[in-house]
């Protein structure tokens, strides 16, 4: 039976009015955007329209597990108070009867707010056993809020098993679209398109084919420039690892080159992992209107690793936004945008501190929500291990971000974080001084360091009661230059 668009948003915001009667906000974050309720995936339509920044996302309003996907929405004057909107569209077309999967957003000649998503079917029904069909659909808003489907603008090519998550934008007179690809025969691969109107659509060329071992899909492609280069991003599927390298079953990275329209994409950088926590894929870029280039990331597990605040009504949260730059080594960084700091209530300036061999110093308690800039003089220091514990409760978990000196590598540990999963990630340092900003959640760590040129993103779940940081040095001394802690506000009314 067909059901309007209206009708299935109805019972969508029924649906997660429920959930949310009944949350639990234990782990529920402060000042990173969530659903009200239920679960949430892919930053998606990411964009700067009539006044506010909009921030659509994968959402099942129906449970805390993955479902049938529509599109939540937030909506911000500043970036970080986030204003929750209804629903913004919900699977209501044969082309999309089995959801509305990922994809951009940008804003036409007319005016109006051009949505592009994926229409997801399964071909039986059900699931992925008997294949999908995969659409291109455009959806028409003139206020941001309410959308009107306009149909498949590009239809899913014959024998292609994996064909979705569309990002549009302008160059010049000419709009692009990059999608991702799995091939027939088991690559993943990022198509070009073109267009005059957004509507009709032109195939001009495979952008990019990936070589990494496992790798059979690229999920959510991004291309944007920096100057006279262009940054490919997108999230290789089951890429296997390497050492440090791909830790996870969701990985995301990017390579950078040279592009001009009709004409191929020249790489000069190989593969390069964006963000190397044990949380962090689909992220989505846009242009603010300064200029600035910012991405949000997902932070969340998958179908396939179980979150423990499911059983609390919420699952799964985004990054903060942080602003993108391009080393002239062709480093893609990333730094939380300067209006994060306008959520800090209050300060507290450790100053300098030196450590004895062992010691062990608290520096902030009741620290459930927070930002810790610290900077770490390594030469001056003879710990084999420096570092933080964050998040540490009376029941004895903690989560440790700490330098090892003999791997020279920034280790955020989740051993004894609480419940959740555990396992370390790791990046390497550079230098003689460590600068890290981290980001603390009510279910996160953000670590920044070495001016954004390497990122690690994590859920934690720590058990009840305060949270405090310590500071330590473990078999030598370290000398800590500078340690500020900020605590933060909450970004939006929360229901």
């Amino acid at each position: 039976m067909t059901v309007s668009m209206s009708e299935a948003l109805q019972r969508a915001e029924a649906a997660v009015g429920d959930l949310a009667a009944t949350r639990r906000d234990r782990w529920y974050p402060r000042f990173h955007i969530a659903g009200v309720a239920g679960w949430i995936n892919d930053p998606n339509g990411l964009c700067y329209f009539n006044g506010r920044y909009h921030v659509f996302f994968q959402h099942y309003p129906y449970g805390t597990d993955w479902g049938l996907m529509h599109w939540g929405h937030v909506s911000s004057a500043d970036l970080i108070t986030w204003r929750r909107e209804p629903i913004a569209m919900a699977p209501s077309l044969p082309a999309d009867r089995d959801g509305v999967f990922s994809g951009s957003a940008v804003v036409a000649d007319s005016g109006e707010l051009y949505a592009y998503y994926t229409g997801h079917v399964w071909n039986n029904g059900v699931d992925f056993t008997d294949g999908v069909s995969q659409r291109q659909i455009l959806a028409v808003s003139a206020d941001g809020n309410h959308f009107d489907k306009v149909g498949v603008v590009i239809d899913n090519p014959d024998g292609v098993p994996q064909f979705r998550d569309p990002k549009v934008w302008r160059q010049g007179n000419t709009w692009y679209l990059v999608v991702g690809v799995g091939t027939p025969d088991g690559f993943g691969e990022v198509w070009l398109y073109d267009s005059d109107d957004l509507r009709d659509w032109r195939f001009e060329r495979v952008l990019y084919r990936s070589s990494l071992p496992g790798t059979f899909m690229l999920e959510c492609p991004d291309f944007f420039p920096f100057g006279d280069r262009w940054v490919l991003l997108f999230c290789p599927m089951r890429a296997l690892p390497d050492g440090y390298e791909r830790r996870n079953i969701h990985n995301v990275g990017y390579v950078v080159g040279h592009w001009q329209p009709g004409s191929d994409f020249e790489v000069i950088a190989e593969h390069t992992e964006l963000d190397r926590g044990g949380n962090f894929y689909a992220p989505q870029t846009f242009e603010a209107p300064d200029g600035r280039r910012l991405l949000f990331g997902w932070m969340g597990g998958g179908p396939d690793q179980p979150m423990p605040s499911q059983a609390d009504g919420w699952c799964s949260q985004l990054t903060v936004p942080r602003q993108l730059g391009l080393t002239t080594d062709n480093k893609l960084t990333m730094w939380p945008v300067a209006e994060v700091e306008a959520l800090r209530s209050t300060t507290d300036e450790h100053g300098a501190l030196q450590l004895t061999e062992d010691e062990t110093r608290v520096v902030a308690t009741d620290l459930t929500a927070g930002e810790i800039d610290i900077e770490i003089d390594l030469a001056a220091s003879t710990a084999e291990r420096i570092g933080l514990a964050v998040h540490k409760t009376p029941g004895g978990d903690e989560t440790l971000i700490a330098y090892d000196v003999q791997t020279g590598r920034l280790v955020v540990d989740r051993r004894h974080s609480g419940a959740g999963q555990r396992g370390y990630r790791s990046a390497a340092v550079r230098g003689g001084t460590l600068r890290m900003r981290i980001l603390l959640d009510a279910s996160s760590v953000e670590v920044f360091l070495d001016e954004g040129r390497e990122a690690l993103s994590l859920l934690v779940f720590p058990g009840e009661g305060e949270r405090s940081v310590e500071l330590f040095s473990e078999a030598g001394t370290a000398s800590v230059t500078k340690l500020n802690v900020h605590r933060m506000g909450s970004s939006y009314e929360r229901h």
